[in-house]
């Protein structure tokens, strides 16, 4: 006979009530593992699993897939549908509210099971759910909200968090995500909402045909003119639902058909080939880039899971390389610009300033804007918005957030008419270097266990601020959660530093990391010969920059 478990009677009482409510039988029989398990591991699992509830914000929900109100699962899901349509109802009168409700998903664990839970809370509450027709990726839900007039749009997924993980994304009837007060209002609902058995379910909603992916395809094709096409092209869906889009896109633009890494190829809610599913960390896009090298590809291409993101790797004289997300940014704001897209350039705060001096030498203007897409895809007449982070709006008219298959397109386009010249990538690299300066940036990420440390670093920076970081003076501290330059409040600091230099740090609003994006501005006086020169010397500063930025956080 085993022990009893080691929790306190409120804590089992509302693992039972948990348990009563549940309709999925897999997290029924996790959680009563847990109560029948008698173990000091058994109790403090369960002890986190009830601490608190996932938090609806801005971006929505995103946790750990499990039993329990601090876990993704479909009681969760069930709550948060039932609060959205709520909020829904209580706005139907506002502008554009008036529509159905379009719902996505990904490949991800429980992905589809979600989406249809949604489904059939949304017509229990009198709306019309419209449902994708299969795992698609993210751009295309956010598409699709515009296209076919709906109120509101879920994207059931996590992005490119671990495979444990999974999540829910709510847009308004803009096509854009959520911002405050929207968050907290419907989070306001979803805690309103009673015993899953009041909540009214109807049916299964319709499931949308193939013609809203061929319309997508259609417009994002139209991004791209007539010109070279003559590029060898390596792609990697990292596991995720890009794959068969980019590669009928390609095909709609013109483009010869990428070879695709085959190991990374299909879906696979595991993601078995690496470590974490996103192009950004180290390791992830070596299969792609060994292949290229290999066939001796032009360019390398990669999506996260759900696709809003895009990565890019080049060749060089010592072997392939990652362009990091402000170099990608960069050349596709010059790209557009160069082909007459007039209108707002817009960048986040954690964003190289490169930006802003492209878009003023153009005539255009530039914004900048919190971190997320919520906030770039809301920029009144924006023209392109990018975040450092692989993520790049193209066409706002159209999909107002991130999309990493139009800004692959529009990089091959790119990467083609420079072949078709005798150049590269990275040679325009250079020449903007040269006329605005080379901008180098960089990030330091501290991923923890306890998020407390995230706080008391940042606690630690206000109460003993730097007077030097690599050796250039700090001029300027702004603590973004007082607000600054017309930004709505945020957890962070910004620190300007001399000679244009740059710091920012914050904590991560999708993952436990605390992230810093350092920039360094080094001019280029004597043209190209000189750029490797500034390279070399931006890299030391950064480097030195980061080291103290560590030491000043304690981390």
């Amino acid at each position: 006979m085993t022990a009893p478990v080691p929790t306190g009677p409120d804590l089992r009482e509302r693992a039972q009530a948990w348990l009563a409510e549940d309709p999925d039988e897999q997290t029924r029989a996790e959680l009563q593992g847990l109560l029948d398990a008698g173990t000091a591991e058994a109790a403090a699992e369960l002890a986190d699993r009830f601490s608190g509830t996932l938090e609806f914000g801005t971006a929505g929900l995103r946790g750990a897939l499990g039993a329990g109100p601090n876990r993704m699962n479909r009681v969760v899901v069930l709550r948060a549908a039932a609060g959205l349509a709520a909020y829904l109802r209580d706005h139907s009168s506002d502008a554009g509210a008036a529509g159905p409700v379009v719902i996505g998903y990904d490949a991800r664990h429980n992905s589809e099971v979600f989406a249809r839970d949604t489904a059939t809370v949304m017509t229990g509450a009198g709306f019309d759910a419209l449902v994708m027709p299969r795992p698609l990726p993210t751009p295309l839900l956010a598409f699709a909200i515009r296209e076919l007039g709906c109120c509101a749009g879920v994207m059931v997924t996590a992005s490119h968090n671990p495979p444990q993980d999974n999540g829910y994304k709510v847009y308004l009837g803009d096509g854009s995500q959520i911002v405050p007060p929207a968050g907290a209002e419907i989070a306001a609902r979803i805690a309103a909402v009673g015993r899953l058995a009041s909540i009214p379910r109807g049916s299964d909603g319709k499931v949308l045909g193939e013609q809203i992916v061929e319309r997508y395809l259609d417009t994002a094709a139209a991004l791209v003119a007539d010109g070279p096409r003559d590029l060898s092209i390596v792609y990697t869906p990292l596991h995720g639902v890009g794959g068969d889009l980019v590669h009928e896109a390609l095909a709609y633009a013109g483009f010869p058909a990428p070879t695709i890494e085959r190991s990374q190829a299909a879906p696979d809610p595991d993601f078995p080939t690496v470590a974490f599913p996103n192009p950004e960390e180290p390791g992830a896009m070596d299969r792609a880039m060994a292949l290229a090298d290999k066939l001796g590809a032009d360019l390398v291409v990669a999506n996260d899971p759900d696709a809003d993101r895009c990565a890019a790797a080049v060749p060089t004289p010592v072997g392939w390389r990652m362009l990091r997300g402000d170099e990608v940014g960069a050349l596709l704001a010059h790209h557009l610009l160069r082909k007459g897209r007039r209108g707002t350039y817009a960048a986040s705060i954690v964003s190289s300033t490169l930006l802003s001096k492209l878009a003023a030498a153009a005539g255009q203007p530039y914004v900048e804007t919190l971190t997320g897409f919520k906030w770039i895809g809301r920029v009144p007449g924006l023209a392109y918005g990018y975040e450092e982070a692989l993520g790049y709006c193209c066409d706002p008219e159209h999909v107002r957030d991130k999309d990493g298959v139009s800004a692959l397109l529009l990089l091959c386009e790119l990467a083609a008419e420079q072949k078709a010249k005798g150049s590269s990538l990275t040679a325009l690299l250079d020449e903007l270097a040269v006329e605005h300066g080379l901008h180098a940036t960089d990030q330091l990420s501290v991923r923890v266990d306890d998020v407390a440390l995230i706080t008391r670093a940042m606690e630690r920076l206000r109460t003993s601020p730097p007077a030097t970081l690599g050796g250039l003076a700090v001029e300027r501290v702004d603590d973004l959660a007082r607000g600054t330059d017309g930004l709505p409040p945020t957890e962070g600091l910004r620190y300007t530093l001399a000679g244009g230099a740059r710091v920012v740090c914050r904590p991560s609003g999708t993952e436990p990391k605390l992230k810093c994006y350092l920039e360094v501005v080094v001019p280029v006086a004597g043209g190209l010969p000189t750029v490797s020169a500034a390279r070399a010397s931006a890299a030391q500063w950064l480097e030195a920059i980061k080291a103290d930025v560590r030491a000043a956080l304690g981390l």
